[in-house]
């Protein structure tokens, strides 16, 4: 607790806040490891301070600051030069719910963020910013491929184990050509704000540097409602550059995507498990034989 009232006073001694009716509240920190708490003025939610390791601070920060013209991520307020905190500005919302049509929010999503992206250097290393480093893209989709089939075990026959795996050597054909992005890595409702049934802010970066794509095909995978290609194919219908994915590769990229989704869902979200199952009955088929 002592550190939010260094962080208040330091913000009152810069005066970048007016310690007038200033309050403060732990949040819940969700999927992240850091410490969350909004700071309200005269009872309004006002800004968020992030508490966190500095190499996931200077992370989210450079992020924020390279996208800041990005409407649904939030403004960059102050961060600590020791980078173990930042502030940002409060989106009002709530996360997972009230999400209205996925249609609507992956087509807010592609016009207003993905289609924003920009590449980075072909020196810069393929993976997580402040993870482990990958020599291609593949190898990034090797790891979760591995990881999702070990939390999946026997949850799904060997066949569709084997599947995916032949999937992995097919996405590899179209990744060996892919360029590099710099994405927010962890696009999911969970870091998604919406009021009023629309989608209004999107929080928490993880920063990654991988395909474009990547990001589309997480956010459309991160709840099992609407897992179906009407609503995948009309979210792309706005993707700048579309016309050089065909069909098949999205539908690949997508059941992957799915994959790797029902691994992570087993050991963070198992209340949407069997949404996810039921999804997968339709999307195997999109599997290649063995």
């Amino acid at each position: 607790m002592e550190k939010i009232y260094e962080i208040i006073e330091l913000l009152t001694n810069k005066g970048l806040v007016i310690n007038d009716h200033l309050e403060w509240q732990r949040l819940k920190s969700g999927t992240t490891d850091g410490i969350l708490y909004t700071i309200l003025l005269k009872n309004m939610p006002t800004y968020v301070v992030k508490i966190d390791h500095p190499k996931v601070i200077t992370a989210t920060e450079e992020f924020l600051v390279a996208y800041k013209n990005v409407k649904l991520l939030p403004d960059v307020l102050y961060t600590d030069h020791k980078k173990e905190f930042i502030i940002y500005a409060y989106i009002p919302g709530e996360t997972h719910y009230n999400r209205g049509s996925k249609l609507e929010w992956m087509k807010i999503l592609t016009n207003d963020l993905f289609n924003n992206y920009e590449k980075v250097d072909k020196d810069i290393p393929w993976g997580r910013i402040n993870g482990i480093h990958r020599n291609s893209w593949s190898d990034f989709n090797k790891s979760s491929f591995e990881f999702a089939k070990m939390n999946i075990g026997k949850l799904l026959p060997s066949e569709d184990h084997k599947r995916v795996e032949l999937l992995v050597n097919i996405l590899k054909t179209y990744h060996d050509q892919e360029e590099k992005y710099y994405l927010h890595g962890d696009t999911g409702v969970h870091n998604f704000v919406y009021a009023c049934n629309q989608l209004k802010g999107v929080i928490d970066p993880s920063p990654l540097i991988g395909p474009k794509v990547y990001d589309f095909t997480y956010a459309f995978c991160s709840s099992p409602d609407s897992l179906d290609v009407n609503t995948l194919f009309s979210s792309f219908s706005i993707w700048n550059g579309n016309a050089s994915f065909t069909n098949e590769r999205l539908l690949d990229e997508v059941v992957f995507q799915l994959y790797t989704r029902i691994g992570v869902c087993i050991e963070v979200h198992p209340h949407d498990l069997n949404g996810y199952m039921e999804a997968w009955k339709q999307w195997r088929k999109y599997l290649p034989s063995n």
